[in-house]
C-alpha cells in the first residue's frame, strides 16, 4: 500500500474530540477507523489496517501495551504514538515506527501518515529485490555465461534489478533524511524472510 492509493488508518484516542479532529484531518484521503480505548483497538485491528495513530496514555490497557500486543501478534502495521507524553528513554525499547507529540497539526498527522506507507513501500520493494536477487543467483549457477547472455528473459531480470536498486537507493536517502531510519531498519527487518511477490 502506497502513500498514493491511500490505506486504513486506525485512530486510538480515549478523547473523542481528538479522534474526530483527526479523522477530519484524514478522512479525504484515508479510510478511517476508530477506537477509544486500548481493547477496542485490538478489535479494530486486523490485516487490512496500515497505520495506527495511538495514544500513550489512555484508562485501562496503555498505548504501550498495545504496542506490544500488536507486535506480539505479528501485524505488520506501522505505528505512530500520538501522544502528550514527552519522550523519556523508555521509549528506546519500544517498537513504535514514529512518535508524535501532541498536539499536532493537521499537516504534521499527514506527513506522519504518508511518510509510514513510504515505508511499507520500501519493505515491499526490499522484498522483491530480494527476491529477484536469489532468482539471479540460482540462473547463474546453473546456467553457462552464454546462456545467461542470450536470453531475453535473464537480460529482462538483471535490468529490473538495476531499476529497482536505484529505487531503493532513493527511497532509502529519502527515508533517512525524514528522519525515519529507526524505522526503515525495522521495515527491513521485516523482510528479511521474503516473499516471492514475482511468483
Amino acid at each position: 500500500m502506497t502513500a498514493s492509493e491511500g490505506g486504513t488508518v486506525l485512530i486510538v484516542d480515549d478523547d473523542r474530540e481528538v479522534v474526530r479532529t483527526y479523522r477530519r484531518y484524514l478522512d479525504d484521503t484515508y479510510t478511517i477507523r476508530e477506537a477509544y480505548d486500548g481493547e477496542e483497538a485490538l478489535d479494530e485491528l486486523d490485516d487490512d489496517v496500515d497505520v495506527v495513530l495511538l495514544d500513550r496514555l489512555m484508562p485501562g490497557r496503555s498505548g504501550g501495551e498495545v504496542l506490544d500486543r500488536i507486535r506480539d501478534r505479528g501485524y505488520d502495521v506501522r505505528v505512530a504514538m500520538v501522544t502528550a507524553v514527552d519522550p523519556d528513554f523508555d521509549i528506546v525499547d519500544m517498537g513504535f515506527d514514529d512518535y508524535v507529540t501532541k498536539p499536532t497539526t493537521r499537516d504534521e498527522l499527514r506527513r506522519t501518515v504518508e511518510g509510514l506507507l513510504e515505508l511499507d513501500q520500501h519493505a515491499v520493494d526490499v522484498r522483491k529485490y530480494h527476491s529477484l536477487l536469489v532468482k539471479a543467483a540460482a540462473l547463474r549457477e546453473g546456467k553457462s555465461t552464454y546462456e545467461l547472455n542470450e536470453n531475453r528473459a535473464y537480460t529482462d531480470l538483471e535490468s529490473r534489478i538495476s531499476d529497482l536498486e536505484a529505487t531503493l537507493d532513493a527511497e532509502a536517502e529519502q527515508l533517512v533524511d525524514d528522519s525515519r531510519f529507526v524505522a526503515t531498519l525495522r521495515a527491513i527487518d521485516t523482510a528479511a524472510t521474503p516473499e516471492d511477490t514475482d511468483g
